[in-house]
């Protein structure tokens, strides 16, 4: 990683002018934009924008991955010597680098810039005390992935395709879309290596070749807001509360991996059975709660497959969203050069981007083609009509807010997952556990008071 690190600062020393032009350097990683395919369009991005200007140079620097952009980002910073652009990148990614981000308000003013494109309710999203700190770009709202061919097999209905909707089973029966009709249909669609589903008597959890559902590249707080979002920390009293409905998720999970054996367990998903990780692209999971972004991923999946609407929590849809932007770092010695740059990412280069991305585009009339052209990329149209709906059933707060030493506590939440789908989970008293998180969070947060 350190390599790595020294590798991004000698790639964004200070800006220069590269053939009589300001050299802009564009920093990929802290969010989506490693995979091959997304750097091949981004590269081509750069190109084309580089072919057309003729002051600016834009030189785009990509991370080895996601874990490692953290410690790059945080070694150029530090270093004094920042990307001018960085992106795309989410409230998670932005919060870890609080204050780093320039005011966009008067690069906006001075450009002329139109919001009004973009929806108010989004672009007051970037609004902080900072200043607007960013614009809409993506939005990539939760839904559920299915197989289809594994629910053909299984001889069951496949998931509704309308929010709020219930399940009708083949015989034509109506059941609430819950989370535990959920769990239900998800057994059933769990097979050990002899043909048993996880409803019969012979069937052996340690030989499970297929599953019926996964948080497909989940996080813990993501994973938790399915059942509802929360402000786990008030921001009045100081104190940190797991809520009740979070405390619901997680004993509907750990009953799901350790008691029922519909989601898979640490070992399973890193097996090549299960993808090495990427659990619904291997063709072996039945359905997968994750977000839009996820279509950058399928490519080797086999399998038919569609989207449908997620199952209720006590009777309400909850869906969490992704929203992602490239910023302008607030070290960067160019930044009405870097505007510029910006409204071209957001701009005319925004479809290509979004399209490698999956992300749904903030302006309303780019929706349409997007679609279009997400379908070009699969061998059959979906049921796209789940995603565009999806944002009437928006969970606030966002599973992103930012908090006191937010960092740390993200890192806390991603080690109780961890252990949630480790081996030693399954004998673990996950109420102590629990309380565990909550007091190591109240001290995390209270340390990060005290900076």
């Amino acid at each position: 990683m350190l390599v790595l690190a020294l590798f991004a600062v000698s790639l964004s020393s200070a800006p220069v002018k590269a053939q009589g032009k300001t050299k802009i350097v564009w920093f990929v990683g802290v969010g989506t934009g490693t995979d091959p395919q997304q750097q091949d369009a981004q590269k081509k991005v750069v190109a084309d924008f580089n072919a057309k200007s003729t002051t600016i140079e834009l030189e785009i620097n990509i991370a080895a991955n996601n874990q490692a952009a953290y410690d790059a980002l945080a070694t150029l910073i530090a270093s004094g010597n920042p990307p001018d652009i960085v992106g795309p990148v989410g409230f998670s990614g932005s919060n870890t680098f609080s204050g780093s981000w320039a005011d966009l308000a008067p690069l906006i003013a001075d450009a002329k810039y139109d919001t009004t494109q973009f929806p108010e309710g989004l672009v007051n999203l970037y609004k902080t005390p900072e200043g607007q700190i960013g614009l809409p770009f993506a939005v990539f709202p939760s839904f559920l992935y299915y197989n289809k061919d594994l629910f053909d097999e299984a001889g069951l209905a496949y998931p509704p395709k309308e929010w709020g909707k219930p399940y009708v089973d083949k015989a034509g029966k109506e059941s609430p879309w819950t989370y535990d009709k959920l769990a239900e249909l998800g057994q059933e669609l769990t097979v050990d290596e002899k043909g048993h589903d996880a409803t019969d008597k012979d069937f052996d959890a340690t030989k499970i070749t297929q599953f019926g559902f996964v948080q497909q590249f989940g996080a813990m707080r993501n994973d938790m807001s399915a059942f509802g979002g929360a402000e786990f920390y008030d921001a009045k009293t100081g104190k940190v509360t797991i809520p009740d409905n979070w405390k619901a998720n997680l004993q509907w999970t750990y009953d799901g991996i350790w008691k029922t054996h519909f989601i898979p367990n640490q070992t399973y998903s890193s097996s090549k059975t299960l993808g090495s990780g990427n659990e619904f692209q291997s063709g072996k999971v039945a359905m997968a709660r994750t977000h839009l972004w996820y279509t950058c991923c399928l490519g080797d999946l086999k399998a038919k497959w569609d989207v449908a609407a997620l199952p209720t929590y006590n009777g309400k849809n909850y869906v969490t969203v992704d929203a992602d932007t490239i910023r302008i770092t607030k070290g960067s010695k160019h930044q009405k050069e870097a505007f510029s740059v910006l409204t071209y990412l957001l701009g005319d280069a925004s479809l290509p981007l979004l399209n490698t991305y999956g992300g749904l585009p903030a302006r309303a009339k780019d929706q349409t083609a997007f679609f279009e052209n997400l379908d070009k990329k699969f061998s059959d149209k979906k049921t796209w009509s789940v995603a565009a709906k999806a944002f009437d059933f928006t969970t606030t707060p966002n599973h992103e807010s930012d908090f006191p030493n937010f960092k740390k506590g993200m890192d806390r939440f991603t080690a109780f997952r961890t252990l949630l789908y480790s081996d030693s989970a399954a004998k673990m008293d996950l109420k102590a556990e629990i309380d565990k998180l909550q007091t190591d969070l109240q001290a995390i947060v209270d340390e990060g008071k005290k900076k």
